[in-house]
């Protein structure tokens, strides 16, 4: 990788962002000794303009910005680091040097959790539920989202709030096997909703209709 550290007299912008929550945590700057000090020991290092020096985060409180990835962007000027922290970020004890509180939006799982599907169709692993599942064939597959959904009706109907999420999440579950079967993915449905948000959406679907499309 290719880095212009001389375009700001040795110092390059390293923008931080926590590798799971997505959630940006702090700005520093990275001279090539800081750099190359960060890929060896994993743990981000910067180029402190105040004292002049070398310095590892979390080197005196612990809070380690433990390395997942570094890209270059489009200039080769400005670093984007990828982490997983160890505590706050910021050295006034808040997740991020902008206050903000660094938690996991839940949906972002959603993907995890196909992602761990797809895994488990392509290598199949015995005693797994999830490989039963695929090894029953797609109809099967379908016949269990189908009574997942019942059951998620019946709670919703005469049940609880608790026991709907917990029959909504099984329905789910079984909907994540089937669409991974099919080669598809959550994204593609909210690609499919996301183009029905837009207000012409209805007519444009019935003009292709019309047209044979």
């Amino acid at each position: 990788m290719t880095i212009d550290f001389d375009k700001l007299g040795g110092l390059v912008p390293a923008i931080i962002q926590d590798a799971k929550t997505k959630n940006v945590l702090m700005l520093g700057f990275m001279n090539e000794e800081a750099y190359q000090k960060t890929i060896d020991t994993g743990k981000v290092t910067f180029w402190s303009r105040t004292r002049n020096c070398l310095w590892t985060k979390g080197e005196t409180s612990g809070n380690y910005l433990n390395l997942v990835s570094i890209q270059n962007d489009c200039d080769n000027d400005t670093l984007l680091v990828k982490v997983n922290p160890i505590g706050p970020t910021c050295h006034t004890g808040t997740d991020t040097c902008w206050g903000e509180s660094n938690d996991t939006n839940p949906l972002l799982f959603l993907t995890e959790l196909q992602d761990f599907i797809e895994k488990r169709h392509e290598e199949m692993p015995e005693g797994s539920y999830t490989t039963k599942l695929f090894k029953d064939g797609i109809n099967k597959m379908a016949q269990k989202v189908g009574e997942e959904a019942l059951e998620t009706v019946i709670e919703a109907t005469n049940g609880s709030n608790e026991q709907l999420v917990y029959e909504a999440s099984d329905m789910m579950y079984h909907l994540f096997v089937l669409l991974t079967s099919k080669g598809l993915r959550i994204e593609d449905i909210a690609k499919e909703l996301q183009k029905r948000h837009d207000p012409h959406w209805d007519q444009q679907r019935r003009l292709k209709k019309a047209m044979g499309k």
